[in-house]
């Protein structure tokens, strides 16, 4: 298979021990890219560094995670925005809104995604999206940039079939994963209802593995069980999902 994982922590402690390892199993297995998402200032730099190990297979994102957006988001985001201008990054992200752990910074989460945007457009890349319990907070925001040319992915995507729809007409493609091996998962009918065309893969990693995996270390070589999964609720072999999927990952982070 030719695969693309779009969202994986590569950098972080869980794979300290074995990176190389897990780099190994995951090419083994096909994956051709693996897009590394940061998280904040403090990961840049671990982030930065794997890519630099691994370069052309591991792809770094900038941007400030939502769950890292406090009383001191200014600074992050300054320094954030620093490494546009010494770096090349393949998206900005991840960003977004996170209302499932705290509620209390939305108003600064609204104000970092609106400058994640502005960096999206300025530099022509695309948007990595976190939207747990906060749909409806992110697409307000999103409509107010409508033809400006925004495009990027929903990562992990939460929402049910007309919140997909409604996050593809914003130009959007759906990040799908792990969840979607899930039984108690809504993602198979997401999955059903939405055009290969607007769908990615991705890991998480190391979070969220996908079943038989569910409960361990997840990692890019398990984006097999993910792609096999689409194809089951698709009808069709998932070397045809991976093939379909990896284009569009290539349109959406590559241009081509």
């Amino acid at each position: 298979m030719n695969l693309t994982d779009t969202h994986t922590h590569l950098y972080l402690s869980q794979f300290d021990s074995d990176r190389q390892e897990v780099v190994s199993r995951a090419k083994q297995e096909g994956v051709r890219h693996m897009l590394m998402p940061n998280i904040d200032s403090h990961t840049a730099g671990p982030m930065l560094r794997v890519a630099g190990e691994y370069p052309g297979l591991c792809l770094p994102m900038m941007g400030l995670h939502p769950t890292s957006v406090g009383e001191s988001y200014d600074t992050e985001l300054e320094i954030i925005e620093g490494w546009f201008e010494k770096e090349n990054f393949v998206a900005v992200g991840e960003t977004g809104i996170d209302l499932y752990w705290d509620t209390a910074y939305l108003e600064q989460q609204i104000k970092s995604l609106e400058r994640h945007i502005q960096w999206a457009i300025k530099y022509d890349l695309p948007l990595v999206l976190h939207s747990r319990n906060s749909l409806g907070e992110i697409f307000g925001v999103l409509e107010k940039y409508r033809n400006k040319g925004l495009r990027g992915v929903f990562h992990c995507f939460p929402g049910g079939v007309e919140e997909a729809e409604k996050a593809i007409d914003l130009g959007f493609m759906l990040g799908i994963g792990g969840v979607v091996t899930y039984s108690n998962s809504q993602m198979p009918e997401v999955v059903g209802s939405t055009g290969l065309e607007h769908i990615v893969l991705e890991t998480d990693a190391p979070f969220l593995a996908p079943h038989p995996k569910r409960g361990k270390r997840n990692e890019s070589s398990y984006l097999k069980f993910i792609a096999g999964r689409v194809g089951d609720i698709k009808g069709m072999d998932a070397e045809e999902v991976a093939r379909v999927t990896t284009a569009n990952a290539s349109r959406l982070f590559f241009s081509y």
